[in-house]
């Protein structure tokens, strides 16, 4: 492998701007990567579409990527990852990596013997999650909530209020009458909102994402494909939106400096 494959960019997209969760978790343990983000924002959010209304956006960004060179795509959404990653690797010759909702975890570090699950409705209504919920999900109660809304509030950058909190108020308030402890944030942009949650719910309640986790594998693909950049080389990010510039710019620099 020549040193310019291992200095090609990682690409990372999302149906907006939750994915810069993700990105942050690559960020901090690979910062010798360079980054190419896209934030779907045009599209979003991905939640209402159809699986073929997806998978056609997520085509159409894993073109411009690699385009742009990129030497491997993270497909930083629950829903994209669920409705297009098989067909994506179907099609294309480089590796992907997906995200799923942190069921393992959670069912591992709940103590009441309830676990909840915030996310989009197309992402808990999709095959994969399904599959996790009966494979990790048998010894535990998994209670799932559609959070229309949410995803929303991310992309314009507010994630603080009381707008937000009376919606997560609503959201969250069955799954702790229910006995949940554990929280799973099912989708790239709630980990945003973790700050607002914890307020919420209080330290007696987890709240799990996978964001770490993807970029651990992120780690391991690149180590196992001889991709991985030098160390001693300071990693760049770029990023591109489907949305107005103007109007994704400040929201991405707000969620890049968010302290979550």
């Amino acid at each position: 492998m020549n040193t310019d494959d291992r200095a090609a960019p990682i690409g990372i997209f999302d149906s907006g701007v939750g994915g810069l969760s993700v990105l942050r978790e690559i960020r901090r343990l690979m910062p010798q990567e360079n980054l190419l983000y896209y934030a779907d924002s045009g599209h979003c959010p991905y939640g209402g579409k159809s699986a073929d209304e997806i998978g056609a956006r997520a085509v159409a960004i894993t073109d411009e990527l690699l385009a742009a060179g990129v030497k491997l795509i993270v497909v930083a959404c629950n829903t994209a990852t669920i409705a297009a990653i098989e067909r994506l690797r179907a099609i294309y010759p480089l590796s992907f990596v997906g995200i799923e909702p942190a069921i393992k975890p959670a069912v591992a570090q709940t103590r009441s013997g309830v676990v909840g699950v915030l996310a989009t409705g197309a992402a808990l209504a999709g095959d994969k999650f399904l599959k996790l919920r009966a494979q990790h999900g048998a010894q535990v109660r998994v209670i799932t909530q559609p959070c229309p809304g949410l995803v929303e509030f991310v992309e314009r950058g507010e994630l603080e209020g009381p707008a937000l909190r009376v919606l997560l108020e609503r959201y969250v308030t069955p799954l702790l009458a229910d006995g949940a402890d554990t929280l799973v944030l099912g989708c790239t942009h709630y980990p945003f909102l973790r700050p607002a949650l914890s307020a919420l719910v209080g330290p007696r309640v987890g709240l799990l994402d996978t964001g770490e986790a993807v970029a651990r594998q992120t780690r391991r693909v690149l180590e196992r494909e001889g991709l991985l950049a030098d160390a001693a080389h300071a990693g760049t990010l770029e990023w591109r939106t489907s949305g107005d510039r103007a109007s994704v710019a400040p929201v991405i620099e707000r969620l890049l400096a968010a302290n979550t």
